[in-house]
């Protein structure tokens, strides 16, 4: 089929059913989503989207195809062929009548069209038999929907069809399904008849009395015209008193035509021979007695009178076979002929075969049939191929013009199909631009929050904000330099990437803002940079979720699994936008630095805490424990604690993993890609990742979750409520004085050996640990 019945069919589902329900039947039907006009398509694709659309909604296969055949209809009204379908007939019967024509002229166009093929016979009591013949199967039920559709629209007339028959047609060559419907025609109430049902009461009062006051001024003429009616016998009605006194000329009326035939054809043989060039008249054994002259000088064996037309032609159109008995029962169909390649001469062997249209007239009084045709020709390229002229076609013959106007169409409709193309081209151009537009858009949003990220790439300066409460946490691995030191670096490579991927993994699960990583330092915030209540615990399950997804890594050197420390301070920072060439959204306050000192002086496999984090954590449902009071470095001594467990929450849903179950505490929602999912172009391709990273992600719902990822409208903008330190809005070159104390951030300085991390029983680390230098850098401990 052409891409044009396709179309329609997209139209269609777009228009009753939306977009996504098209794109949706699309995908389920495996095809693609646009569709050349003037490029054939196999069948299979049609069926596939009907009978996926009979799924998906639901419905039997006659309700999609009658609907499509209604809408069908509206579709080539809007496609320009309006006029040339209300000019087809008169009257439903010769509509369909011409339907056979209508396809004839667009296969001028449509040249591999294989179109449905019609007859129509009336009954004696009004109704109608519609036979359709296809090579389809199984579409016929579009023919109820597009006929109803003409009725209503044209003819403003309701039908009702039914399936009388269906069998495989025998009289027509191949295997054709016949169906035959009987057509009742039920003609519309006119449109002064729906009038008067639909006046208002007032107004059929005033009627009634219009009528009352004039009856009796009617009722004197009334009794008149029986009166004549006596006299003169007849009663004549006012159109037979205008034919009896209007004439045309000497004839009568021209609604009362009747044809006068001469005694004799005044006509000679030469003449009409010429004058119609490809006319054939044979008998009913198929005896040629007589052809034109140009149909002789093509095929020479016409001149041998009394040869058999069907040795040298076979029926195209309609496809039935070559006996007098079947042409007569399509008597009212164009006939399509072509010759016989075997029966040409040789000089013609090598060229397209001639193909002649015409119309078949049976001639009673001579048992002959007469086959006025003309060359079926759509261009002049066919023109020269058959080694013809536009001198050999009959000067009256409307073919000259046809070939001439069909040969601008022609060009035409391959500028439509190269426009067809290049929109294509362009609709794919763009769509690949805009997955390109994304894969970029991903990658600074791994970089920047979202909302900072719209604003520089609007080419606004982002202000720094200051946030009044937030978590930070900080891990490394332990004995990372000893793992450096015995190990190749792409073995270090492969164990950050595998530890990294399943943190990434978790800040989806718990929403917290991933900072930044050095080495084997990893830096997480909760509350920045959209502020939420619920930060410490969000912060406190994503430590618990690293413990565990730590234990799935594989240490190079032990073949064990990696042990972490993991250190979390809740206080107030600054976050802002930091540098020009790479832009870093970096926060600075002393509740970093105390942070990073809770992860240095923790232990392997334990979750450190600072006061604060306690305090907010001990009514929430965690399982804390009480470390005691440690030195912790520029701090003094403090009393630290222990996060064990979360009381309120599975592992599987920490883990942000399927779980048949919600938990009694925070409950796992809804399911989403993972992390790894969400950046596609960006993932690392250096470890095969096991096939646990690859479950799908279940965030957990807490107290303030939101119901998108949109930050609230106050950080929609330049964060207008937060401030700087000062009060004062400062440039990005001014952060690094902000770092914990009245250092900057671009002064590194190292740890001596009297400052390294302790044991909480005062002894020093192993010697392994000594040799490990450590530099402040970007806001962490790095190793």
């Amino acid at each position: 089929m052409y891409g044009f019945i396709n179309t329609c069919l997209k139209s269609l589902v777009i228009d009753k059913f939306g977009e996504e329900t098209w794109n949706k039947l699309r995908e389920e039907a495996g095809v693609e989503d646009t569709f050349m006009t003037y490029e054939v398509y196999k069948d299979e694709i049609t069926m596939r989207l009907v009978t996926e659309a009979c799924r998906l909604l639901d419905v039997e296969a006659s309700v999609v195809l009658r609907l499509f055949g209604e809408y069908f209809f509206e579709f080539c009204k809007r496609s320009g062929y309006d006029h040339m379908l209300r000019t087809l007939g008169a009257n439903l019967f010769e509509f369909m009548e011409n339907l056979d024509a209508l396809h004839g002229y667009l296969s001028l166009s449509y040249k591999e069209m294989n179109a449905p093929s019609f007859r129509v016979e009336k009954n004696s009591d009004g109704t109608m038999l519609l036979h359709y013949y296809s090579d389809r199967r199984g579409l016929c039920h579009i023919v109820p929907g597009i006929i109803g559709a003409v009725a209503k629209d044209f003819f403003s007339s309701r039908i009702e069809m039914e399936v009388v028959n269906q069998m495989e047609e025998v009289e027509r060559t191949g295997k054709k399904e016949h169906v035959v419907f009987l057509i009742t025609l039920h003609p519309a109430f006119s449109e002064k008849m729906c009038s008067r049902n639909t006046a208002s009461p007032s107004q059929r009062v005033q009627a009634s009395g219009c009528r009352h006051s004039t009856a009796h001024t009617n009722k004197q003429e009334v009794e008149k015209s029986r009166q004549i009616k006596k006299h003169t016998g007849a009663w004549r009605n006012h159109w037979e008193t205008v034919r009896s006194l209007v004439q045309l000329g000497k004839g009568k009326l021209l609604r009362g035509f009747e044809p006068v035939y001469p005694d004799e054809l005044c006509i000679d043989l030469k003449t009409f021979c010429n004058a119609f060039p490809f006319h054939i008249v044979f008998d009913e054994e198929l005896r040629v007695r007589q052809a034109g002259v140009t149909v002789q000088k093509i095929v020479p064996g016409l001149q041998t009178m009394g040869i058999q037309l069907d040795q040298y032609f076979t029926i195209l159109h309609p496809e039935v076979t070559f006996t007098i008995a079947s042409i007569r029962k399509f008597i009212n169909s164009h006939f399509v002929l072509q010759t016989r390649r075997d029966m040409m001469p040789e000089c013609w062997k090598e060229t397209p075969m001639l193909e002649l249209r015409g119309q078949m007239l049976w001639m009673a009084s001579l048992q002959c049939m007469l086959y006025q045709a003309s060359p079926l020709l759509r261009s002049l390229q066919e023109l020269e191929e058959r080694r013809m002229y536009l001198s050999d076609i009959a000067p009256h013959d409307a073919t000259r013009h046809l070939i001439l106007l069909n040969q601008q169409r022609l060009a035409e409709m391959e500028l439509s199909s190269q426009l067809e193309r290049k929109k294509e081209q362009l609709r794919q151009l763009s769509q690949h631009l805009e997955q390109e537009k994304q894969k970029t858009e991903n990658l600074l949003y791994a970089m920047l929050p979202k909302h900072v990220a719209n604003q520089l790439k609007e080419g606004k300066r982002v202000e720094a904000g200051e946030f009044k409460e937030c978590t930070i946490l900080f891990s490394d691995v332990v004995t990372f330099t000893n793992i450096c030191s015995q190990c190749e670096p792409i073995q270090i490579v492969f164990m950050l990437n595998s530890m990294y991927l399943r943190f990434d993994r978790l800040t989806t699960v718990h929403n917290v803002y991933k900072v930044e990583t050095i080495g084997d330092a990893y830096m997480v915030v909760g509350g920045v940079p959209i502020p939420e209540s619920s930060h410490a615990e969000r912060v406190a399950n994503f430590a618990l979720g690293m413990i565990m997804a730590a234990k799935e890594v594989t240490n190079p050197v032990t073949g064990g699994p990696i042990q972490i420390r993991v250190g979390l301070h809740s206080g107030p920072v600054l976050a802002g936008v930091v540098g020009e060439k790479m832009p870093r959204y970096c926060l600075f306050g002393d509740t970093v630095n105390t942070a990073s000192r809770m992860e240095s002086h923790g232990l392997p496999d334990k979750i450190h805490l600072s006061p604060t984090v306690y305090h907010a954590l001990r009514e929430k449902g965690f399982r804390l424990e009480e470390r005691g009071e440690i030195e912790v470095k520029g701090k003094g001594r403090m009393r630290t604690y222990f996060l064990l467990k979360n009381l309120r929450a599975t592992d599987s849903e920490i883990m942000g993993r399927c779980t048949r179950e919600a938990g009694s505490g925070q409950e796992s929602v809804h399911a989403g890609l993972d992390c790894s999912a969400e950046l596609p172009s960006f993932r690392p391709s250096l470890q095969p990742i096991q096939s646990s990273d690859r479950r799908p992600t279940v965030a957990m719902r807490y107290g303030d979750s939101l119901t998108d990822d949109k930050p609230p409208a106050p950080f929609t903008e330049a964060l207008p409520s937060a401030k700087t330190l000062t009060g004062k809005s400062r440039d990005s070159e001014s952060y690094g004085s902000l770092h914990s104390g009245n250092r900057s951030e671009v002064e590194p300085f190292e740890l001596n050996k009297d400052t390294v991390r302790r044991r909480p029983d005062g002894a020093e680390p192993p010697p392994a640990a000594l040799s490990k230098k450590h530099v402040c850098s970007r806001l962490c401990v790095v190793s």
